[in-house]
């Protein structure tokens, strides 16, 4: 799986655990492969496209990496935002998510 540093921030906050989100990217399970810099441009317009919904960098990145590995989807809780969040500007991003309920 692709990801960000962000995101391997961000799960490591939320699961409590930054060796278990190490071991990840370690055994190969996910892939950093994306640098801020390299796509600052896109992410600061993706952040005034969206700024209504106060997107956090780690939603930007995905975005960003949807656009770029388009095969892929993104595997998140935060449905309510994806469903929102366009490729470009108006192709929805493939998702993979928990069942709602």
């Amino acid at each position: 799986m692709l990801t960000c540093e962000a995101v391997l921030a961000e799960t490591a906050f939320h699961l409590g655990n930054v060796r278990l989100v190490l071991d990840f990217v370690h055994d190969g399970l996910v892939r950093p492969a994306f640098v801020v810099n390299d796509h600052l441009q896109r992410l600061m317009e993706l952040a005034v496209r969206y700024a209504d919904r106060a997107p956090d960098l780690a939603d930007l990145c995905l975005i960003r990496l949807s656009e770029l590995h388009p095969k892929h989807p993104v595997i998140t809780t935060d449905i309510g935002d994806f469903r929102i969040y366009r490729r470009g500007r108006r192709e929805a991003i493939p998702l993979i998510h928990p069942p709602m309920l």
